[in-house]
């Protein structure tokens, strides 16, 4: 008996041939191709009584498909290669910012050989400008961090640059003595300021600062005898001035809002390098301290210098050690070259409200009635809504009483 054999695949399109499921085991295996009709669906030739139908059209359709040829891995890959340069191109001045404003060290200057080239590019061809105009539609500031200025009603425009320095009387050439010569007079601190003369205070910082000042702002607006002004920064401080200068920001904020009193809180940022130009100075050692003590004081004397007195509130305490103990340090930098201008200067310490019964961090105290109240975020860093209002009454009680201002109008 001859062995059937098999049948030719059909043309086009049509079903694979199969095996015949139905056929007796000891059989030779007998291969079946199906054939379309017109106007019905195909029947497989030679399938017994248990045969199937391969015919469908649905059928068909899900072999082309399957047989179809996907897009190569190859083509793939270069399309993600032309998606990353294009955003490395687009975005490169960003990360150069970024990489500048970033801990002195290895990786820092690894970054900006690496994307300095592709920032200048990027400037050069001014695709930069793409995320320039995102940043300006979506409100972002175009570099120095996040900011938040609140005001009074009324509050005067805003330099966008530091005033020029006002020639000496005597004219130029003449001989000028040191600066600590000069005599200054700052504002009677022992006064009733009232609504028809309130009393001037900017309030400036870092993000614990914002988180002081935003109650403050609106515990000092609520006595109607004080038009505060809020000027907050993200993320800045006084050790990168290449990233913000805030002694500069301060010379635009005194010739705008003339304050009589600055109370600033900053200084979470500023346990790293110092930063002067080229020069580096690595946090830890004794000469960091001397340099940061001596920007501080510099910032208060320029306060002095426009007139106003400074309340230089320190630093809260941390839920992490290593972060407690820096701010220690920063807070016995800060409070003595405060005490070194006792005329122009006074240290608020914030241990002593924020803290719990031994100066140690905790996320609850008690209020005047006893209930508990949560004074910081879970990050153990900021300062929550009842932290930051507890401690804008103890700003409030001091100008009360050490610097004698009647804020009761």
């Amino acid at each position: 008996m001859r062995t059937p054999r098999p049948s030719p695949l059909p043309p086009n399109g049509g079903p694979t041939p199969e095996v015949d499921a139905d056929a007796d085991a000891g059989a030779p295996a007998v291969v079946v191709a199906g054939s379309e009709e017109p106007g019905g669906p195909s029947s497989d030739e030679g399938a017994g009584p248990g045969g199937h139908d391969h015919g469908d059209p649905a059928d068909h359709a899900r072999l082309r498909s399957a047989n179809r040829p996907g897009v190569p891995w190859t083509r793939m890959l270069f399309i993600g290669a032309v998606c990353f340069a294009v955003w490395l191109l687009l975005d490169a001045p960003s990360l150069q910012h970024s990489a500048t404003v970033s801990p002195v060290g290895s990786r820092r200057t690894v970054a900006l050989d690496v994307v300095g080239p592709i920032a200048a590019l990027s400037r050069t061809v001014g695709v930069s400008h793409v995320v320039g105009w995102t940043d300006q539609a979506l409100g972002r500031p175009p570099g120095g961090g996040p900011s938040l200025a609140l005001a009074v009603p009324g509050r005067a425009h805003r330099l966008p640059h530091p005033p020029a320095p006002v020639p000496s009387p005597a004219g130029p050439g003449a001989a000028t003595g040191p600066t600590s010569t000069t005599t200054t007079t700052f504002p009677v601190l022992d006064q009733h300021p009232s609504g028809a003369d309130p009393l001037r205070v900017l309030v400036v910082g870092d993000s614990i600062g914002i988180d002081l000042g935003q109650p403050l702002v609106n515990d000092l607006a609520a006595t109607g005898v004080v038009a505060p002004v809020l000027d907050g920064r993200v993320d800045t401080g006084l050790s990168r001035p290449d990233y913000f200068d805030w002694p500069a920001e301060l010379r635009v904020d005194m010739a705008n809002d003339r304050p009589q009193l600055v109370v600033v809180m900053m200084g979470a940022n500023d346990p790293q390098s110092l930063v002067d130009g080229a020069a580096t100075t690595p946090y830890g050692t004794p000469e960091w301290n001397a340099a940061y003590g001596q920007r501080i004081g510099a910032f208060v004397d320029e306060a002095n210098a426009a007139g106003a007195y400074v309340l230089w509130v320190g630093m809260p305490p941390m839920s992490g050690s290593e972060l407690d103990g820096k701010m220690q340090v920063l807070n016995s930098v800060a409070q003595s070259e405060v005490a070194a201008r006792p005329a122009g200067a006074t240290y608020l310490s914030s241990t002593a409200v924020l803290g719990d019964g031994q100066g140690n961090y905790t996320a609850y105290l008690p209020n005047a009635s006893g209930a508990e109240v949560n004074i910081r975020t879970p990050d153990g860093i900021h300062l929550a809504p009842g932290g930051g209002e507890r401690l804008s009454q103890a700003v409030l009680a001091a100008m009360h009483s050490t610097l004698h201002i009647d804020l009761t109008g």
